[in-house]
């Protein structure tokens, strides 16, 4: 591989540190979208990621920013966990900037961003983008590196060593396009467009090796990682829904809600009414 590919997204993925990370993020997605409901999903980048494979909506579209070169038809077909003995085709249905979705407002129930937003050209445009489409309550999916973690650390020590002129692109662990969005950061911006984070977890607690045979060594770091450092795996993804302030509540839940409102005054009005019999009866 040489000097200059490594640091591409792409290729990185077919090292056995982004074979690494996508067996990480293809085991909880899988778990996390399973039992999602609704019609429309989407994902956005990352092809080699099946992240709705275990979904089971009608409607779900692969969705990336830059078209396959012309007369490269093969480019149009991604490989999918980026293992030889579990190789599949998967078709990319959309070619459009994340920023400007092809899709009507309220239109979706679920879109799924693996790495997408830190590799956005604005991921600010990107997440009120996702916010447009997806419908109240609808559920948004974002996966991450996380710059707090070893991974981020050595990425950090190879770009200052870069920008003093003291090391070259080998430097760099992680693909060198991109900002990291750091996991509270995210929160935050996902509050102010009144999602509710559902859930959120870290993960790849490995230090940042590039051999197979290191990574296996080091496996055991996974469970301890959970247990005494979870701020600070190489990844985290979160599980957000779209709140709507101001809503009506409409069918069952609107019922049990009056019936409520209206039997609980007239029982708390009837004990009182005993209440005071009973004290009358015994003043006689």
């Amino acid at each position: 591989m040489t000097e200059g590919a490594i640091i591409q997204l792409p290729q990185w993925l077919k090292t056995p540190a982004g074979e690494y990370l996508l067996a990480w993020e293809q085991r909880h997605l899988d778990q996390a979208v399973v039992d999602l409901f609704g019609f429309h999903a989407l994902q956005l980048g990352l092809p080699e990621l099946d992240a709705l494979r275990a979904n089971r909506m009608p409607h779900r579209w692969l969705a990336v920013e830059s078209p396959p070169a012309k007369g490269d038809e093969a480019a149009a077909l991604v490989d999918v966990e980026g293992a030889p003995s579990q190789i599949e085709k998967r078709a990319i249905t959309l070619h459009c900037h994340f920023d400007a979705l092809p899709f009507d407002a309220v239109s979706l129930d679920l879109v799924v961003l693996p790495h997408s937003l830190e590799l956005a050209r604005d991921p600010h445009l990107t997440l009120r983008e996702v916010e447009r489409v997806l419908v109240p309550e609808g559920r948004v999916i974002i996966l991450g590196f996380n710059p707090a973690s070893l991974w981020g650390t050595r990425q950090r020590l190879g770009r200052m060593k870069r920008r003093l002129g003291l090391g070259t692109e080998r430097d760099l662990f992680l693909p060198r396009a991109g900002e990291f969005i750091g996991y509270r950061r995210l929160r935050d911006w996902l509050r102010l467009l009144s999602f509710e984070v559902e859930s959120g977890r870290f993960g790849c607690y490995i230090p940042p090796v590039t051999s197979a045979k290191w990574l296996a060594r080091f496996n055991w770091m996974e469970g301890a990682g959970d247990r005494w450092w979870p701020p600070f795996g190489a990844l985290y993804y979160i599980v957000a829904v779209k709140r709507v302030r101001g809503m009506r509540l409409v069918g069952l839940v609107r019922d049990e809600l009056r019936v409520k409102a209206v039997t609980t005054p007239a029982k708390v009005a009837a004990t009182q009414r005993c209440a005071e019999l009973e004290t009358h009866g015994d003043g006689h």
